[in-house]
């Protein structure tokens, strides 16, 4: 039961309705009731299906129901999830830290904004979520809601409920005869979505210790993958991937389709210790198999589409972006600036480009653009009528001249 002081707290507060962010596991079947308890109020359900799979929600109304919610509201997501959020940030090139392609970062505005337009719709008073007090998605949840509804009041249970771990809630929950298919064995905490999946816990508690083929579940291992190469077409219009293999689809069947390929050759597999928000250092492992073609893909087109100085800006704007949506800030003025201004460097990136996925590596092999800056006539190394090497000359020493007059200065030779 929740401590004196929090029943206080509870009670100088008019709750009649909450919309909880529901996952149907554990921790949010835990929520449903302890809301219904300690605010004496209804509890609405809401599911975003951001292509987390069939097993995640199959029955998951159900199961929210049983466990005393009012009603649970499913929506899908998906198309607009890989539309709408994965392919603008794709164009800004955004990677944190070392290689970590943002997944559950992407995935959290959009559901935070769908779940704050269920609340207005039924009338809520609170919105709810079931992120602990340690990880990012509190921020990233919260963020939205203060953007978009700061009068509804925000319930974190795992900052003030006495439970502390699985064994807490599966016990609660059993007190109160609700029934629930999770286990107090839970060796990962794991996050879904139709872009990647991230593991954490178990033996990755440990950076010395090496993840265990029990923590991939999507891509095959490198060493059991095929043993010869398989090369994959991809066709991109103003930085939009549009077609594989010749044909046209959706940007989500763009995605399902290099996702089947990728994870094939065991694409995609990054073990990393990032940075999190709230200032600790946290180990996981991510599966983005099909992203991490698409960012080979795009990459290898900018490479011929880009001048030096439109490269490089996109690469700062990256680290930026990355940042800003890692932190939970996509619906800001700076990351629509951002967004904006990569999708207008976007506008020339049109072109077809071949990358080969072999045993863990997506290589780009082959790449065209009817923008390519790219001539064969200046880059050639044999005789080429374009280009007057002696030119050369004149340009490295004006490149070299203040170089050359701090040499002089040093020696005397300049007054």
């Amino acid at each position: 039961m929740v401590s004196e002081t929090q029943s206080n707290v509870v009670k100088n507060n008019s709750i009649n309705k909450v919309v909880l962010a529901y996952s149907g596991g554990l921790d949010t079947s835990t929520i449903i009731p302890w809301l219904k308890e300690n605010y004496d109020c209804e509890v609405y359900a809401f599911v975003a299906d951001v292509g987390q799979g069939e097993d995640e929600l199959s029955g998951v109304e159900e199961k929210a129901l049983k466990s005393g919610a009012t009603e649970c509201k499913v929506v899908d997501l998906k198309a607009d999830f890989v539309k709408d959020f994965i392919y603008p940030a794709l164009k800004t090139g955004a990677v944190y830290e070392d290689g970590y392609l943002l997944g559950t970062s992407y995935a959290r505005p959009i559901i935070a904004k769908a779940q704050v337009e269920y609340a207005l719709q039924v009338g809520a008073d609170a919105l709810c979520h079931g992120c602990t007090g340690k990880g990012n998605d509190q921020v990233r949840f919260e963020s939205v809601f203060a953007t978009f509804a700061p009068q509804l009041k925000v319930i974190a249970p795992w900052r003030i409920w006495n439970l502390k771990s699985r064994e807490d809630c599966l016990e609660y929950l059993s007190e109160r005869s609700i029934s629930c298919d999770a286990s107090a064995e839970k060796i990962y905490s794991r996050d879904a979505n139709a872009w990647h999946i991230s593991h954490e816990g178990g033996e990755l508690e440990d950076p010395w210790q090496a993840p265990s083929e029990k923590v991939w579940i999507w891509t095959n291992s490198p060493e059991k993958a095929p043993d010869s190469p398989e090369d994959v077409l991809i066709n991109i219009k103003d930085g939009a991937v549009v077609s594989v293999n010749q044909e046209v689809m959706s940007p989500l069947d763009c995605l399902e389709a290099l996702n089947v390929l990728g994870a094939k050759h065991g694409i995609g597999r990054l073990d990393i210790v990032e940075n999190r928000l709230v200032g600790m250092k946290s180990r996981g492992c991510y599966e983005t198999p099909g992203g991490t073609v698409m960012m080979k893909a795009l990459s290898g087109l900018e490479q011929l589409v880009f001048d030096r100085d439109a490269l490089q800006f996109r690469q700062r704007l990256a680290i930026d972006f990355a940042q800003l949506v890692y932190d939970g800030k996509w619906f800001t003025r700076k990351a629509h600036a951002i967004l904006t201004a990569a999708e207008d460097l976007a506008k020339d990136l049109t072109g077809s480009v071949v990358v080969s996925l072999y045993k863990g590596t997506a290589t780009v092999t082959q790449r065209k653009s009817e923008n390519s800056l790219y001539s064969e006539s200046f880059a050639t190394f044999g005789s080429d009528d374009v280009y007057d090497q002696s030119h050369a000359e004149g340009f490295i020493r004006l490149f070299s001249l203040s170089n050359r007059i701090q040499a002089l200065k040093v020696k005397g030779g300049l007054n």
